[in-house]
């Protein structure tokens, strides 16, 4: 067999190389940091799923889900949440820098790996684009 395996072990973290891990310390606990973060974050929706943004000073991002009885028995909400948390644990290294991210999810039929990564990446990307401030582009033009 040629090259390099096609499922590589994980990285071991400083050894140069990134580490795909989702430790516990990367979750969001309890509904006061879910309100902290949802009162002072960036939210943007892109069809069932909602995401809030907001800077953290941890060393890596965090991930929280909200996923309430409506969409699903407990088999429907479990997929989900699985696969969000295997989507931004494989996104985890594409942002700038460490934020707190909280995930809202709306009824739907459950979506593939690759169509929550999707989503995932629009969102960021809408999350953490800069604002326009219309009042210093009144002063400067």
């Amino acid at each position: 067999v040629d090259g390099p395996h096609p499922n590589p072990l994980p990285a071991i973290p400083g050894e140069g190389t990134r580490a795909y891990r989702f430790d516990k310390s990367q979750r969001l606990h309890g509904r006061g940091t879910f309100k902290v973060i949802l009162d002072r974050g960036v939210r943007k929706w892109a069809g069932p799923i909602a995401m809030c943004v907001a800077p953290c000073d941890a060393p890596t991002s965090r991930l929280g889900i909200s996923i309430g009885r409506p969409v699903g028995n407990a088999v429907r909400r479990n997929t989900i949440k699985r696969k969000l948390r295997e989507a931004f644990r494989m996104m985890q290294h594409d942002w700038p820098s460490p934020h707190d991210v909280v995930i809202l999810v709306k009824r739907h039929e459950p979506l593939t790996l690759a169509e929550y990564q999707k989503s995932l990446s629009h969102l960021m990307m809408r999350c953490l684009k800069p604002r326009d401030n219309p009042a210093s582009a009144s002063a400067n033009g």
